[in-house]
């Protein structure tokens, strides 16, 4: 994956809290967990308990008004200084993450004004080692509804490449961002708030993270389109798959316990992720993502 050196990034849409401490928020719920979540319930032994865990709880009036309800961060970032253009996204993680959260956040505005709707655009915001945010406490990658933002820590790359085999590579960390900002628009069209059931292979959990996957192929099949990315290669979708497989249940379960429980999966299989991420893929189309109304995951 390459950036256009000539882009113009927007550091603006990521907050830089890395090495600051949070403060509280309003309790939630993270939608998904998305990939926060896997690690948490590794962490857990696949036990649960956790905030990060599924969909949304909070109402609109639960949304956190003021940054400083979830710990806005200083001045003194770095971002706007060192990630202005492709070219700083195609020398330094940090700057790359910007691009890729631009490049979401451009695609998903134009498809919602292709339509005759209004995308509204979140803020990712980087952190380290652990943060509180208006659903609660969070590690690792995910969205919450209640502040509206999606929060990544950038050292969780390494986790998942270290524990799973993926997630290194510049296209799996796409994926990833992209995957928690189909949260976000699962939020704006309501869909979050049909969850019912957290767990087991046909739960509404696992419907809900497979559409976020779907979203992140379709993100991918017109990436190069909103002038950020130069090029996404063959071994690009590979990575990105390869981190798809990564992170089913059904491989972190094994690995981390040594069997498979098809009725604690809230994320779904690892086939199940690289075939729906394959789906918006192949499709480039967002009405080809409807897990919920999908006979057969």
């Amino acid at each position: 994956m390459r950036f256009r050196d000539s882009a113009r990034l927007d550091p603006s849409q990521v907050q830089d809290a890395r090495g600051r401490r949070g403060f509280g928020g309003r309790p939630g719920m993270a939608v998904g967990g998305g990939m926060g979540g896997i690690i948490m319930v590794l962490l857990l032994v696949l036990g649960g308990g956790n905030v990060l865990g599924g969909g949304s709880d909070s109402s609109e009036s639960d949304r956190a008004s003021d940054p400083a309800d979830f710990g806005q961060p200083g001045a003194a970032s770095q971002l706007a200084q060192e990630c202005r253009t492709g070219a700083d996204a195609n020398r330094r993680e940090d700057c790359r993450i910007v691009g890729v959260v631009n490049s979401v956040q451009a695609f998903w505005t134009d498809q919602f004004r292709r339509r005759g709707s209004e995308y509204e655009a979140v803020d990712t915001v980087f952190f380290t080692g652990s943060t509180s945010t208006a659903c609660g406490p969070g590690e690792g990658a995910f969205y919450c509804p209640a502040d509206d933002h999606v929060y990544i820590d950038l050292a969780f790359f390494g986790e998942l490449q270290q524990r799973f085999g993926a997630g290194g590579a510049p296209f799996a960390q796409a994926y990833i961002i992209a995957h928690e900002y189909g949260h976000h628009l699962q939020d704006l069209d309501g869909t979050a708030a049909r969850v019912r059931t957290r767990e087991g292979p046909e739960s509404d959990s696992v419907r809900l993270e497979l559409q976020a996957d779907c979203y992140a192929g379709v993100w991918a099949k017109g990436a190069v389109t909103t002038g950020f990315i130069e090029s996404l290669t063959q071994a690009d979708i590979a990575e990105g798959l390869e981190a798809a497989a990564a992170v089913g249940d059904d491989h972190i379960q094994r690995t981390t316990t040594g069997r498979v429980d098809p009725e604690g999966w809230t994320h779904g299989t690892s086939a199940q992720r690289q075939s729906w991420f394959s789906r918006g893929y192949d499709s480039g189309d967002p009405a080809a993502c409807n897990t919920f109304a999908a006979r057969s995951l």
